[in-house]
């Protein structure tokens, strides 16, 4: 809130901006949603690949250190029929949802598209990408690993429930929840859909970071391609 303040011409201190926040009832709200989280480890296991981040989230380049994981969105009356699953492929470097899918199955095919997606869309740098994830079945499928090891992608895995070797996605997961629930529901699927959709828009090309000085990750990765080109 202090980086849009100063970026709208405000000069403020955050210490200010946090107590008149709190004063008026505007702070940051808990998501609390009571219901059974989405578990991608459940099924037949195939490959596991090694942690090569080991909680190493700091990237200093664009398309370097990239993680994904999927989670699990309800509507209506959150009954197991009524929900759908969102699968992002998030830079650590600029924060940006560089590609994502929406769909009502996790399939394989449903995670294989946005990193089809980010292959086709990626600029030619001169250093390799790793992406990294959970264990879920997904991702040690052979079509998952051979798409990485084709295209010269490292691959890497949390070790077995340890959400925290993936917390930059946790994190990511839990603010968008946060703020699309947030004292509303969505009665279909389509307003659910469009919904999130809006959200990563919004998260990607208006929402700015103090990590990222001030700027949104789209803003960023500009910049910081720039500097690598």
């Amino acid at each position: 809130m202090t980086d849009e303040l100063h970026r709208r011409g405000f000069q403020v201190n955050h210490k200010r901006v946090n107590r008149l926040m709190r004063e008026n009832d505007l702070s940051a709200q808990m998501y609390n949603r009571q219901t059974r989280k989405y578990n991608s480890a459940i099924g037949p296991q195939g490959k596991k690949a090694k942690n090569r981040l080991h909680r190493r989230f700091q990237a200093d380049r664009p398309y370097q250190k990239m993680v994904t994981d999927v989670s699990e969105f309800r509507y209506g009356h959150f009954s197991q029929a009524e929900r759908v699953y969102l699968s992002p492929i998030k830079d650590l470097c600029t924060d940006e949802i560089v590609s994502f899918n929406i769909s009502d199955r996790p399939t394989t095919e449903f995670v294989m598209k946005p990193l089809r997606q980010l292959i086709s869309e990626r600029p030619a740098l001169n250093y390799r990408m790793t992406i990294h994830s959970d264990q879920g079945i997904q991702y040690q499928t052979k079509v998952w690993r051979q798409t990485l090891k084709n295209n010269h992608i490292f691959q890497s895995m949390s070790r077995r429930a340890t959400c925290l070797d993936n917390a930059p996605m946790e994190s990511f997961f839990h603010t968008m929840k946060v703020e699309l629930y947030y004292e509303h529901r969505y009665d279909s699927k389509a307003e659910l859909i469009q919904a999130m959709k809006d959200w990563i828009k919004y998260y990607n090309q208006d929402r700015i970071k103090h990590k990222l000085k001030g700027k949104t990750p789209i803003e960023y990765r500009h910049l910081a391609l720039a500097k690598v080109a």
